[in-house]
């Protein structure tokens, strides 16, 4: 399975991005998808995720109400709609995808590479 993620950029705070996550060499709705971060200097933290069917989803408390993770399996994709964001969101946002739905990065098999996301104050 290859993870393209995109849609990062430089926003100002209260901004809106929408990221995604094209999936590819296996159908996407085998897999729970995740969103992480990591910001520089600090460990990779979850973000939100979702199970197959869209079914179950959960968030970290700090985007909580603030952005929406979705997902198209029959265009393969997932997307990452953030909203009102933050200077303290800013990190490389990395899709991952999985069997077992998890917040730990570790329960998850494949990454992609990750997107960018700068927001200013």
């Amino acid at each position: 399975v290859q993870l393209q993620a995109s849609g990062g950029g430089l926003v100002q705070a209260g901004g809106s991005l929408r990221l995604s996550c094209a999936a590819s060499g296996r159908a996407n709705s085998d897999y729970i998808m995740g969103w992480f971060r990591q910001a520089p200097g600090k460990e990779r933290e979850f973000v939100a995720s979702i199970r197959r069917a869209g079914e179950r989803i959960d968030y970290a408390e700090s985007v909580k109400g603030r952005f929406t993770i979705s997902r198209d399996n029959a265009n393969n994709t997932v997307y990452l709609q953030m909203n009102s964001l933050k200077p303290e969101d800013t990190a490389v946002y990395l899709c991952a995808s999985g069997r077992y739905y998890s917040r730990v990065s570790g329960a998850y098999d494949y990454w992609g590479q990750g997107t960018l996301v700068t927001v200013s104050s």
